[in-house]
């Protein structure tokens, strides 16, 4: 069963509305000033690609490739402008710090508002309540205004959340990058735990060692297009040929 399907997707943006050179550049320019500007602007040019259910995926490249945007579409935030986007599943995405929290309501309140966005239901979250603080670690911070929070804590406070609800389809953009080492390792036991229930893993990560204990499979994306996908060891390789790949908890375990 396929949990995302890409047909050839294409999403392209207009960095410029008309007239928005303002008053200067359409008394220089014209319209044909602003026609010039309006041109879109590719974000992923025709992308295909198949995610079964239960396999973990990364996106890898540089700044800029495209990995986020391919998140927001699978998550619905953006629409293809060509193409075909299908996904058979319920979504947990953590795509943007903040995002889906209000800053006038506390961790606590938020842990709630969250839960409703990521599409479980009240009773749910508030049975599972006292284990999303906890795994939070957020301590006596969990009452307070979340406009408060440091980037670290906002991390801690999504993650938690979705660690504690059971997802479907987990979409992760670079989360684990602004928590703390051993909270970051904390999160990593968590997604393999979900790898290892058969849920499925969407994970963008500038950190190639993440990606190859993370996952089973990689695309490399490179001017907005798709140009590999394979194992992910091999397109981490590919992306970082000098990458010295650490061993896994077992392998090292096994080498004792």
């Amino acid at each position: 069963m396929t949990a995302i399907l890409f047909e050839n997707v294409t999403k392209t943006f207009s960095p410029h509305g008309p007239h928005t050179g303002g008053l200067k550049n359409l008394l220089l320019n014209g319209f044909r000033g602003n026609r010039h500007q309006a041109e879109p602007v590719p974000i992923i040019t025709d992308a295909s690609f198949s995610i079964p259910h239960g396999q973990a995926v990364a996106f890898v490249g540089r700044n800029g490739a495209g990995k986020s945007t391919l998140l927001s579409l699978i998550a619905g935030v953006l629409r293809p402008n060509k193409g075909r986007v299908v996904v058979d599943g319920r979504l947990s995405p953590l795509l943007e710090l903040g995002a889906g929290f209000h800053p006038d309501l506390t961790g606590r309140e938020n842990i709630e508002l969250y839960g409703v966005v990521l599409g479980f239901g009240r009773q749910e979250i508030r049975q599972h309540m006292d284990a999303v603080i906890e795994f939070s670690e957020l301590g006596e911070h969990i009452d307070r205004p979340v406009r408060y929070y440091s980037s670290g804590m906002l991390a801690r406070l999504g993650f938690a959340v979705v660690s504690q609800l059971d997802p479907e389809i987990l979409l992760i953009d670079e989360v684990l990058a602004v928590g703390d080492y051993k909270f970051g390792q904390k999160c990593l036991d968590v997604m393999h735990g979900f790898r290892k229930a058969g849920k499925t893993i969407v994970f963008v990560s500038h950190s190639m060692q993440d990606v190859v204990k993370l996952c089973d499979r990689a695309l490399l994306i490179d001017q907005h297009r798709i140009v590999a996908d394979g194992p992910a060891k091999d397109i981490a390789l590919l992306y970082q040929p000098d990458l010295v790949i650490e061993p896994t908890k077992e392998e090292a375990q096994g080498n004792i």
